[in-house]
C-alpha cells in the first residue's frame, strides 16, 4: 500500500489512474479527498494526506470530492492479493455483512472477536468495520440516487441505513451535499433513471481489462436457464441474501455495462461486490504484466491479451458443484450434465426472460441431487455430501475464508482431491496464486507455448511467476483452445 509515502504524491502529481483505488489522497486546506486521478489542481505535498481506504478519509474528517467521485472506482487490488485478516474483512464487508449481520456476524464468520478484529481494521485501514461499512453504504445509497427515480425513503432502505435523517446526514457528511442536489446534477448529466427494480451502472477497472475473455470462459460453460450469452454481453441469475436478481454484462472500452434487476434493492451492494469478482475488475494489471511478460513463455500471450482476468464467481456452491463434475470429463460434458441437473432442481425465478431458472439450494441438492444427477453415483454422492455441509452449517462458503482452512475443509469430504480445492480457491476467493497442475488443459497450453507437458517441469518453470501463477494459468488456457496443433488433434 502506497498510503504516507512520496511515491502516492507523485502518482498523485502525475494524475495515474492506475493508482484508482489502491490509496486515497486528501488535502486539508479544502477539507476534501480524492482519487490519486483528480484533475483538480495538485496541492502543496504539506497540505496532502493518504488514506487506505475513504472510510479513513471520512473519519478524519474529509468528505468525497464532486469532480472525482472517488468512491467510483476498482477497489484496492490489495484484498487478493493478501489473504490477512483485514483482506478477508474487506472482502466480506463489501457483501454487505456488517449490514445484514453487524460487527458481530462479520467476527464470527472470520472466526475472531469483535474487539481484535476492530483493532487489527483500525490499525490496517484506518477504519473499523462500522466505519468500512458506512462507506461502502453510502456508495451504494449514491448509484441509486443517481440511476434510479425512487424515493429518497425507499433508497435508504435499500443501502442500509437505520432512518431516514442518518441517511440524509450521512449523505451530506460524504459528499458534501444533499440527495437531492445528487440527483438533480445526475439529470442534468443526461443520466436517465431506471425503472422499480432496475438499476444500470458502469463497473471501473484498472486498463487494460480483458472483461471480453472472462466472458467467453464464462460462455463456453454457460447453462441454459441460467445464464444467456451473446457476441457482446453475458447475463445470468443471481440469488442473493434478500432476493433474487438478473444481471447482463456488456464490456465497453473503459468500464463493464451493467443492467441490474433486483427484486429487493438491498441487495445492490451484494450484487456489485460479487459481479466485480466474477470478472475481477479489481486486479492490478501492471503487477501481473510485470512478472508473467518478463518470462518469454508468457510474452507474446501477455501481449495478445494484454489485462487477462481470473474468472470468479457469484455462487460458491455453484462452483464447487460445477467443479466436482467437471472432474475428469471435458468442458462440454460437465455443461451438459450440469445443464440437467439445473433444469431438474433449479428454482424458477419470479419474473423469467432471457434466462429463467436460479441455481439449485444446498437444501435441494443434499436432498435429491443423488437421483437427479446424471453419471457416476459415486459424484452425485460427492456433490449431495458437499451440499449437506453447506445446509447444515458445517462448510462455510463465503470469500472470507482462509484459503488453507477451505482446502483443508473440501478435501475432508471424499471425491474432492487437491484439483477440486484449488480451483474453488481461485474462483470463489480470488486466490492470484493458484496453478492447477493437474489440470489437462493447462499442461497442452504449456505445451503449446514450447514447455514441456511433464507436471513437474511446468512445477519448477511455474515458480517465475508468483504471485500471479492464477493469471499465468488463464494464459495457458487460452493457448490450449488457440493452439492450431490441438484443434486439429481434437
Amino acid at each position: 500500500m502506497l498510503v504516507g509515502t512520496e511515491e502516492a504524491f507523485r502518482a498523485v502529481a502525475s494524475r495515474d489512474a492506475r493508482f484508482d483505488g489502491c490509496f486515497i489522497h486528501a488535502v486539508r486546506s479544502t477539507g476534501i479527498y480524492c482519487r490519486p486521478s483528480c484533475p483538480a489542481r495538485t496541492p502543496k505535498r504539506s497540505n496532502s494526506m493518504f488514506f487506505a481506504t475513504a472510510a479513513a478519509a471520512q473519519a478524519a474528517g474529509f468528505r468525497a470530492c464532486r469532480r472525482c467521485l472517488p468512491d467510483a472506482v476498482p477497489g484496492s487490488p490489495e484484498w487478493n492479493l493478501r489473504a490477512d485478516l483485514a483482506g478477508r474483512a474487506m472482502r466480506l464487508i463489501t457483501d454487505g455483512v456488517v449490514d445484514r449481520c453487524g460487527v458481530r456476524g462479520l467476527a464470527d464468520q472470520l472466526g475472531y472477536s469483535e474487539r481484535h478484529l476492530t483493532r487489527v481494521l483500525t490499525a490496517e485501514l484506518g477504519a473499523g468495520p462500522l466505519g468500512l461499512a458506512r462507506a461502502h453504504r453510502a456508495h451504494s445509497a449514491r448509484i441509486l440516487i443517481e440511476t434510479t427515480a425512487i424515493s429518497f425513503s425507499d433508497v435508504a432502505f435499500a443501502a442500509g441505513f437505520s432512518s431516514l435523517r442518518q441517511f440524509n446526514d450521512t449523505m451530506r457528511e460524504v459528499f458534501g451535499t444533499t440527495p437531492t442536489e445528487m440527483r438533480s446534477r445526475a439529470h442534468r448529466r443526461n443520466d436517465a433513471p431506471s425503472g422499480a427494480g432496475t438499476v444500470q451502472l458502469r463497473l471501473p477497472f484498472r486498463a487494460p481489462c480483458d472483461a471480453s475473455g472472462v466472458l467467453r470462459f464464462l460462455s463456453q460453460r454457460a447453462l441454459a436457464g441460467l445464464e444467456d450469452t451473446g457476441p457482446d454481453h453475458y447475463t445470468r441469475s443471481l440469488r442473493l441474501p434478500y432476493g433474487t436478481g438478473v444481471a447482463t454484462l456488456r464490456p465497453q472500452e473503459k468500464y463493464v455495462a451493467c443492467t441490474l434487476q433486483l427484486t429487493d434493492l438491498r441487495d445492490l451492494g451484494s450484487a456489485v461486490s460479487r459481479l466485480r469478482r466474477l470478472l475481477d475488475l479489481d486486479a492490478d494489471p501492471i503487477a501481473v504484466r510485470e512478472v508473467l511478460g518478463a518470462d518469454p513463455l508468457l510474452s507474446s500471450s501477455i501481449a495478445r491479451s494484454p489485462g487477462v482476468r481470473v474468472p470468479g464467481s457469484v455462487d460458491s456452491l455453484e462452483i464447487i458443484v460445477r467443479a466436482v463434475i467437471g472432474q475428469q470429463i471435458s468442458v462440454a460434458a460437465a455443461r451438459k450434465t450440469t445443464e440437467r441437473l439445473v433444469a431438474d432442481l433449479g428454482e424458477p425465478l419470479p419474473h423469467p426472460d432471457a434466462v429463467t431458472t436460479l441455481f439449485p439450494t444446498a437444501e435441494v441438492l443434499a436432498e435429491r441431487v443423488v437421483d437427479a444427477l446424471p453419471g457416476p453415483r459415486r459424484r452425485a454422492e460427492t456433490v449431495r455430501d458437499v451440499a449437506a455441509a453447506v445446509a447444515e452449517g458445517r462448510l462455510a462458503l463465503h470469500p472470507g475464508r482462509d484459503e488453507g482452512e477451505l482446502r483443508h475443509d473440501l478435501e475432508r469430504i471424499r471425491g474432492i482431491g487437491p484439483w477440486t480445492s484449488s480451483y474453488v480457491a481461485m474462483r470463489v476467493l480470488g486466490a492470484p496464486d493458484v496453478l492447477l497442475i493437474g489440470d489437462l488443459a493447462l499442461r497442452r497450453g504449456a505445451e503449446a507455448l514450447g514447455l514441456s507437458e511433464d507436471p513437474a517441469v511446468i512445477q519448477e518453470h511455474s515458480r517465475r511467476w508468483s504471485p500471479w501463477s492464477s493469471y499465468a494459468g488463464v494464459l495457458l488456457w487460452e493457448a490450449a483452445a488457440t493452439s492450431p496443433q490441438l484443434q486439429q488433434a481434437s
